[in-house]
């Protein structure tokens, strides 16, 4: 079984924990029995970004503008695009204001919260920090498979194929990441992962609960994983990508420009554009149309700017210039439009 946790409603409790009532109460007793618990977070470190109190500025990678993740075990702040770090500075860049901090939870923040509210209990984390070295995954998973470990906590990786009988409990500590990424996928992947991870949870006699907690208990994503309801979720996706015209009903290409200069990666982008536009106007193509120019929602990364234009058609194919200049990428049906 699967039970679905508002977070809103723990909130208006003035429960402020990354742990609503419901997963404290099944965590401690799942511990109590000598049982193991799996902790699944969407994201690594131990926040998801370092901003000011009092003006608002965001900690940004000089690279890639992607905001930095603080990483509390090496006391730095990593870019996970180009992996560029700095270390955490005492006063904000911009106002000079000692007020500024981490936000959100991730690995090491989780990690720390569990042995602070059950002392003595045995964590291991499994994430991307914890498995550079050869041989890594390997000795994780053995340690929690033979009982060294009472809680496991970790991203996507910890979803994937476990089979531990004595995992009793699987906590989501937030289902909603990656949800409304600007992607047509974003349910999707939000689906198959939640699904995944609801999945390694009562797979021994003991049976088990999954525990999964969203500040959108509504969404069909979360509706049809909370019930591992696989029609469900294909016929309410099927019918908003109908509505849309996006795949299957409709093919993708996405044509990406990037370059150091933002100024050139916008006015190539808007110059293909313009060219596509006529092209379709032109053939008179009217299921064809373009999404863009717009910058990725990456816009930076390696210090090079992309701006794309995506074409959106039954046969995107015959619309493609065969003479497109140096530097853009094609990507025919993109997996992702980030």
């Amino acid at each position: 079984p699967v039970r679905v946790v508002d977070m809103r409603h723990e909130l208006r409790a003035g429960n402020r924990s990354i742990f609503s009532r419901a997963l404290h109460r099944a965590l401690e007793s799942t511990l109590n029995g000598g049982q193991q618990a799996i902790l699944f977070l969407n994201r690594r470190g131990t926040a998801t970004y370092v901003f000011c109190r009092d003006c608002g500025f965001v900690l940004r990678c000089s690279n890639c503008d992607s905001p930095l993740t603080f990483h509390g075990a090496r006391e730095l702040l990593v870019c996970h695009h180009c992996g560029r770090d700095r270390r955490m500075p005492e006063r904000c860049p911009n106002c000079g204001n000692p007020r500024i901090k981490q936000f959100g939870a991730g690995t090491q923040r989780v990690q720390a919260e569990v042995e602070r509210l059950f002392p003595g209990v045995r964590t291991i984390r499994w994430d991307w920090d914890t498995t550079r070295s050869k041989g890594a995954h390997d000795l994780i998973l053995q340690t929690f498979a033979a009982q060294q470990a009472d809680v496991l906590i970790g991203t996507q990786m910890v979803a994937k194929g476990l089979d531990l009988p004595l995992v009793t409990l699987v906590g989501v500590i937030s289902g909603d990441v990656g949800l409304y990424l600007p992607d047509y996928r974003a349910p999707e992947r939000t689906f198959q992962v939640l699904t995944q991870v609801a999945g390694r949870a009562g797979r021994g006699l003991l049976g088990g609960q999954v525990i999964l907690q969203t500040y959108d208990p509504d969404h069909y994503a979360i509706q049809a994983a909370a019930a591992h309801d696989y029609p469900a979720f294909y016929q309410a996706e099927l019918a908003l990508r109908k509505e849309l015209g996006y795949p299957p009903f409709r093919r993708l290409i996405r044509l990406e420009f990037r370059d150091s200069a933002e100024a050139k990666a916008q006015k190539e982008a808007e110059r293909l554009a313009g060219l596509l536009a006529a092209r379709i106007q032109e053939l008179g193509l009217r299921r064809t149309d373009l999404i863009g120019p717009v910058p990725a929602f990456f816009r930076r990364v390696r210090a090079e700017y992309r701006w794309m234009v995506v074409i959106r058609a039954p046969d995107p194919l015959k619309l493609l210039p065969e003479d497109l200049p140096r530097g853009w990428i094609v990507d025919v049906d993109p997996v992702s439009l980030l």
